[in-house]
């Protein structure tokens, strides 16, 4: 048997804009309702043979309890750091909420992420401990993981790697003890996780998460359509917010979530049947793969009754044939839903009206708000502590730079019509948005560059026929040589995630630049694949790992890879 010595008792704070510990610390959440709801259903998981498995309240605590003791006992304490990598599932479930429960940190990274990239955020992570699934274990034999002092490997055995590996079972599946509590009570600002963004301008940064951040993100103040008899269906990625907060704002309402193995247009709504779920999150080409099925007279007979659709596309369409509500959002990783959208908006494009407690204002380059009806970033504040980031870990630069004047800036430009509706235009920064990953134009260059062919290169997004984005790589040869179009894409394709890979290389004698040097991305973004660009694509080459394609044979998705932004200009 398992048990935990409650938590030493401390005085609330006194400010009436921080809810209560019982109501947004995990902690407490789980000692709560495992009393006050035992044998109510808080997670059920579902595979694509139809088996389901239901955790109750009571059975969540337990396991949540044992991993932590098996956590403890490996020295992770209040405030430490952890690496997980792992796909969504069960273990990756016990993991994020156990590490919560001491008060330690929880580091997810993306399931896709190798070389440069992936050193790049071991190192930030700051963790001496990693979880991580024996699929993936393999490659952090390609890169330093000095930082990291211990794997604990999940599904299998991993060989090879450079530091003591111990197995799932033997580390954090004791059979007895006591948790040891934690020095002192687990507060709403204290740090539960942190969250890498695809990056814009440089490296991805990591965003430093609170309790209370993500409370407020999707809790029921911020999204007061989803209640607490609702159950969420979550086939996004846990090492993005829209995997992760969904599981833990169900938590807050004493609701539910369902885990689903991956999104798959062909089983999708077999998927909300046989876990009952009632609150799904779509991309618009997710939306869009579903809509162009051929229309069955049970359609609308499912247990659905709303959707969170970004961007929106026929919203009012989409309802009526599958019997759902159809909202809207805009969120990103560092932000906490500052939009939302009536029932079914008959406006394609629009983001929602400013919700209570945010201040919005649409600015120019010199943070002067713009009129009505003109294009600005939006920037915005909120009027409760630790509603937002706490910062950008281990970069004061960016953390000052983003929240300069006092305001949070988005990088993401807007409108507002006469009503308060915000319209979504364009990205400032130079992110890539492909179906539903945020990409770093930077990180998508780095590899181009280190081609001995290329002598500058410039990612750009060229616009997709899906309503987002595909990449594209405009390059100059170096001096004396040519640049092979597939011969580049190849040596791409292996050093990257796959929602990196460009579709389009465009081969310039020179890329164009302004009198102060810098290279005119607009212009390329502007002028697209001209005659002449290679295209993947046409060439019939698919990308291991893809996701979202019509096709019949690509159109699903392990649920570690899915999309999972809440927001158009999400995660960044």
């Amino acid at each position: 048997m398992i048990s935990a010595a409650p938590a030493p008792e401390a005085p609330e704070t006194a400010d009436p804009a921080i809810p209560r510990r019982r109501d947004v610390v995990t902690r407490d959440l789980i000692d709560r309702w495992a009393e006050e709801r035992g044998t109510r259903v808080f997670a059920r998981f579902d595979s694509l043979d139809g088996a389901v498995e239901d955790w109750t309240y009571a059975r969540f605590r337990d396991l949540v309890l044992q991993t932590a003791l098996g956590l403890q006992r490996l020295g992770v304490g209040m405030g430490d750091h952890v690496l997980v990598w792992l796909p969504n599932g069960r273990e990756h479930v016990r993991v994020f909420f156990a590490l919560n429960y001491l008060g330690a940190v929880c580091v997810p990274i993306n399931t896709a992420y190798k070389g440069g990239l992936l050193a790049h955020v071991v190192e930030l992570s700051d963790a001496k401990l990693g979880i991580v699934h024996a699929d993936l274990a393999p490659r952090l034999a390609e890169v330093d993981t000095a930082a990291l002092e211990t794997l604990v490997i999940v599904g299998g055995e991993a060989e090879g790697l450079p530091l003591p590996c111990l197995a799932w079972a033997d580390a954090l599946l004791p059979e007895a003890g006591e948790l040891v509590p934690p020095p002192r009570p687990v507060e709403p600002w204290d740090p539960m996780s942190i969250i890498f963004t695809s990056g814009t301008t440089g490296p991805s940064k990591a965003v430093l998460m609170s309790y209370l951040h993500l409370w407020s993100n999707a809790g029921p103040e911020s999204w007061p359509f989803v209640t607490g008899d609702d159950r969420y269906l979550v086939a996004a990625p846990m090492f993005h917010i829209g995997g992760m907060g969904p599981m833990f704002v169900m938590l807050a309402r004493g609701a539910s979530f369902a885990l689903a193995e991956r999104f798959d247009t062909a089983t999708f709504w077999g998927t909300v049947r046989r876990t009952e779920a009632s609150v799904a999150f779509m991309l618009g080409v997710m939306a869009a793969f579903l809509e162009k099925r051929p229309p069955e007279p049970g359609d609308a007979d499912n247990p659905l009754r709303l959707v969170l659709m970004v961007p929106l596309a026929g919203a009012r369409r989409f309802a009526e044939r599958f019997g759902v509500e159809v909202r809207t959002i805009f969120n990103m990783t560092e932000i906490s839903t500052p939009t939302f959208s009536e029932a079914n908006p008959e406006v394609d494009g629009a983001c929602g009206r400013a919700r209570p407690g945010v201040d919005l204002r649409l600015v120019d380059g010199n943070d002067c708000e713009v009129p009505t009806g003109a294009v600005g970033e939006m920037i915005l504040r909120t009027d409760r502590p630790w509603a937002m980031l706490s910062g950008y870990h281990r970069n004061p630069e960016a953390t000052a730079a983003a929240w300069r004047n006092g305001w949070f800036h988005t990088g993401d430009a807007f409108r507002r019509d006469a009503e308060g509706n915000f319209f979504y235009v364009d990205r400032v920064k130079d992110s890539i948005r492909r179906r539903g990953e945020n990409i770093s134009s930077f990180e998508v260059e780095a590899e181009a560059l280190a081609h001995p062919d290329v002598r500058e290169a410039a990612a750009v997004a060229a616009r997709s026929p899906l309503a987002e984005d595909d990449v594209m790589i405009c390059v100059a040869p170096a001096e004396g040589r040519s640049v092979d179009p597939a011969a580049l894409f190849e040596f791409m394709r292996a050093r990257m995630a796959y929602f990196m890979v460009p579709r389009y290389v465009r081969v310039l004698d020179e890329l164009p630049k302004t009198p102060t040097a810098k290279v005119e991305k607009h212009r390329l973004r502007a002028e697209g694949p001209v005659a002449g660009t290679w295209d993947r694509e046409a060439e019939g080459i698919v990308v291991k790992g893809e996701r979202f394609a019509p096709g019949p044979a690509a159109n699903s998705a392990p649920a570690a890879n899915s999309a999972a932004k809440s927001g158009a200009g999400s995660a960044e």
